[in-house]
């Protein structure tokens, strides 16, 4: 028998054996529960809010809510949307799977070594199950935190996930409840954190029904990129996001969440809901640690500075800056969202290694604006290239697709070796083949908008390679475009990939044995930029009462440093003549201030 559940919103199971569903439908006179071949009339509050009771918790069965004169429609905070968003939603007990690593706590933030996959492309099957036996391996490796790319229940039977209309149930297509569980169970037996993507600032163009009965639940004006703003504003809605945060992080035992643009949630509140959710976080989740990542275009490091109690409301930022620098610097691309970056590349880049943000932004809850340097290096999360910096590419061709081996591999130690947060994308770790495409499932008119934006997307990412245009893009819709995108893990057999993941252990060896006791205490930027010249990186960082000194040379040049040879941690003594950087090489010094 289920227990109490706190989450407004979606089915709720009483010790007595009885369930009460609730639906806020404020546009509507009369709703009613559809339950197997029931019919259940639904009573109103004043505040818009319709439930009913009923004397049984039947696991398994179908269910729905039907409007006046509409056929009816799936709850829109369903747990379990087995034939898709249009389909009924299925009754599911919340404790019925077996929680085999209870003792799991989390990990501290400073550890994290992140690991960015999309379950549908992570294997061929595609599924939770299929992806547990390769966790082993990664974990091997290195990687304490997997990530993945969004879960929410979205249209169809493939997609990135972001354009979700179900937030509390996983996508149908990866498997059940259950098996998320299995694999999150799996995860932390590896020792491994499970960071969840979600989107919070809109709901997807198809199987969104909250439109027809809870119109409020939106913004009429000034609308995202993708669609509707949310009225946060509103109470149901706040309940709404609230309880999904504390869903996902409490029911599937997640150490952390991604929150996708969080520059497009806006709320006029006195409190923020992004104060909010963070603040019941903290509060409703004592005995476990948890990280509350966001993507924030805005560069707003109020949401990462500390407050009254000592922390930031959030743990860190995904730092565009540090790649799209990195990026213009060694492939030249210069368009789009690169434009910014063209000049001055290389001193850009080394700005936001020393200094966090290149640019600062605009607050998001109106108080004063820090500078991102008065923040931890582990305030942010670098990388070569993620979902977006691959997938919206002309061909979806990864990094070390398009650049020199050894530089590759310069940067790789360049990412490992800082002290931010590194994150890599899948198959990163045996430097895959396959491509990596925008891939969603729809058809019709919806599929020709898609269709049409690719070709101007690409624009953004570096656009067109020589000797291809438009036509060369791959249709989204096709399964054929999914299905290129699945990596092959036989490829990570192969000699050369095999060598290239024992070498990448070694780097993370380094980073958790040097690096990573420099990072706990939370100290401030302190980076500071050495002269040096295009294709090299030399930075001091005073950590911990250490100081941290990197210097990475991507270029042919042969540089020669004055650091105490005593004070070397990579490479390893004899593998280097004493104070000459080779061409294609990196150095890591860490010595007392």
């Amino acid at each position: 028998m289920s227990g109490e559940r706190s989450y407004s919103w979606g089915p709720s199971f009483a010790l007595d054996g009885s369930t009460t569903f609730r639906l806020w439908a404020p546009s509507q006179a009369q709703v009613s529960l559809e339950i197997g071949s029931e019919t259940i009339p639904m009573s109103r509050s004043t505040e818009g809010w319709f439930q009913c009771r009923i004397d049984r918790q039947p696991f398994g069965a179908e269910y729905g809510f039907v409007l006046q004169g509409q056929p009816p429609i799936p709850d829109p905070a369903s747990r379990y949307q087995p034939s898709g968003v249009d389909a009924p939603s299925v009754l599911l007990d919340e404790n019925s799977y077996r929680w085999q690593n209870l003792r799991w706590t989390g990990r501290p933030w400073e550890e994290a070594v992140m690991y960015e996959l999309h379950l549908g492309t992570f294997t061929q099957e595609g599924t939770f199950r299929s992806a547990i036996p390769h966790l082993r391996r990664l974990a091997e490796i290195g990687f304490t935190a997997i990530e993945l790319m969004p879960l929410a229940e979205f249209p169809g039977e493939r997609g990135w996930g972001y354009d979700g209309v179900y937030q509390y149930a996983p996508h149908h297509a990866y498997g059940s409840p259950d098996d998320f569980k299995a694999l999150v169970d799996a995860a932390h037996r590896h020792g491994m954190m499970v960071i969840l993507d979600v989107v919070y600032n809109h709901f997807g163009p198809a199987g969104n029904y909250i439109k027809n009965y809870a119109p409020d639940f939106f913004l009429a004006d000034d609308p995202t990129p993708w669609g509707p703003k949310i009225a946060f504003a509103r109470d149901p809605v706040r309940r709404f996001f609230v309880d999904n945060v504390l869903y996902w992080l409490q029911e599937f035992r997640l150490d952390g969440l991604r929150l996708d643009a969080i520059d497009q949630i806006e709320d006029p509140s006195s409190r923020h809901i992004l104060r909010e959710m963070s603040e019941t976080v903290r509060r409703q989740i004592p005995d476990r640690t948890v990280h509350l990542i966001i993507e924030n275009p805005a560069n707003g490091a109020d949401l990462l500075a500390s407050d009254e109690s000592g922390e930031g409301l959030f743990t860190a930022d995904w730092n565009d800056d540090f790649h799209h620098a990195l990026h213009v610097a060694v492939t030249g691309e210069a368009t789009g969202y690169y434009e910014p970056f063209k000049h001055d590349s290389w001193g850009k880049l080394r700005k936001t290694l020393a200094g966090g943000y290149l640019r600062q932004g605009r607050s998001m809850l109106g108080r004063p604006l820090p500078d991102g340097a008065s923040l931890p290096p582990t305030s942010f999360v670098h990388f070569l290239q993620n979902h977006d910096q691959v997938g919206n590419r002309a061909l979806g061709e990864r990094l070390h697709a398009m650049i020199d081996r050894r530089c590759h591999s310069v940067l790789t130690e360049l990412l490992v070796f800082s002290p931010q947060i590194p994150l890599m994308f899948m198959g990163d770790d045996h430097r895959s083949s396959k491509p990596f495409h925008f891939f969603a499932d729809y058809d019709g008119e919806l599929a020709d908008a898609i269709r049409r934006s690719r070709p101007k997307e690409a624009l953004n990412f570096g656009g067109f390679p020589d000797g291809t245009d438009a036509s060369d893009v791959s249709d989204p819709n096709e399964s054929s475009t999914f299905l290129r995108c699945k990596l092959h893990w036989s490829e990570a057999n192969e000699r050369a990939n095999v060598a290239w993941a024992e070498w990448l252990r070694d780097l993370i060896s380094v980073r958790r044995q040097w690096i990573v006791p420099l990072l706990s205490n939370k100290a401030r930027y302190s980076g500071t930029v050495l002269p040096s010249e295009d294709g090299a990186v030399f930075i001091d960082w005073k950590l911990a009462g250490s100081i941290l000194s990197l210097r990475a040379n991507a270029s042919p040049r042969t540089y020669r440093l004055d650091l105490r040879p005593v004070d070397m941690r990579y490479p390893g003594r004899g593998q280097t003549v004493a104070g000459v950087l080779d061409p294609w090489s990196t150095h890591l010094y860490i010595g007392d201030r």
